[in-house]
């Protein structure tokens, strides 16, 4: 099943600011697809249309098979959950009391259960009934983490989700997002971390210009723009010495004498050098 479905995606703020020029792509049920771009490339204006923030694009946008134009009612948006790059949290109130009342605008059936939720999230218990004025932005990224989840959405939305943590938060985050995946939770991720991106998404589609460059796997894009060479690190007569090859040079056998190897390593691109190569300039 299509979960988001984008034909011709325009918009303009104004007559002479075109931010999108006719975007079209898919997002499965069950993917996790990453949206990448630098800034001022389109990727959050995308993402403000397809969770119905921003109104008046041309061309079609359909979540589970509807045109979001024409959704009307808490039904249709009760089955999306969004994580704000910006933590839009009540500053005064504490964590349990600002995910009480977010999920207070859902059934009680959807619900997922608050304690349980901010114990998966790893929440410091020490902070909470404290103020959310008084966390860290790793503590407030947590709750953000904690809203998008509450509402246990068919469809997340996460904007730059790791950012505020440490690594091991990070690396929690990458698991909690996994599991939500295994639920059968699509996830479209917009974020400037490239690590993110290629351990989670099944795809990736790089927009700069407010155009389309590259969707594909992760591999497959670094497959395609690769220089298919090695380079391997060896022993002769107790020197340590460097040779760089093609590939296919290695299909048979290591072509040279030596009294043993090191390491051989491939001169596969990373993510985020094929997303140079496509936009021209990196995410900041």
């Amino acid at each position: 099943m299509t979960v988001i479905a984008v034909e011709n995606l325009t918009f303009s703020y104004g007559k002479d600011k075109q931010a999108l020029h006719g975007l079209s792509f898919a997002v499965e049920d069950g993917e996790i697809f990453g949206f990448l771009g630098p800034n001022g490339s389109g990727k959050s204006t995308t993402q403000k249309i397809l969770t119905g923030i921003l109104k008046g694009h041309g061309g079609k946008v359909c979540l589970f098979g509807q045109d979001i134009s024409a959704a009307r009612g808490q039904g249709f948006f009760q089955k999306i959950g969004v994580l704000f790059e910006f933590p839009y949290l009540y500053a005064n109130l504490s964590a349990v009391d600002n995910l009480n009342y977010f999920a207070s605008f859902y059934p009680r059936e959807q619900r997922r259960d608050v304690g349980e939720l901010l114990e998966t999230l790893e929440f410091k218990p020490d902070f909470l009934k404290k103020p959310v004025s008084s966390y860290s932005k790793g503590m407030r990224q947590r709750v953000s983490m904690a809203r998008a989840l509450v509402s246990n959405p068919r469809l997340l939305f996460l904007d730059e989700p790791t950012s505020g943590l440490d690594p091991s938060g990070a690396v929690l985050f990458r698991r909690i997002i996994e599991q939500e995946r295994k639920k059968g939770t699509t996830v479209f991720i917009t974020t400037h971390n490239m690590v993110d991106a290629d351990l989670l998404c099944d795809r990736v589609a790089f927009i700069s210009n407010g155009n389309l460059v590259a969707l594909d796997t992760p591999k497959r894009l670094k497959e395609k723009n690769s220089s298919h060479q090695v380079v391997i690190d060896y022993l002769v007569q107790g020197r340590r010495e460097t040779k760089t090859m093609e590939a296919p040079e290695l299909e048979e056998a290591i072509p040279f004498a030596c009294d043993g190897l090191i390491s051989i390593h491939s001169q596969e691109p990373t993510l985020e050098d094929v997303f140079i190569q496509y936009t021209g300039r990196g995410l900041s």
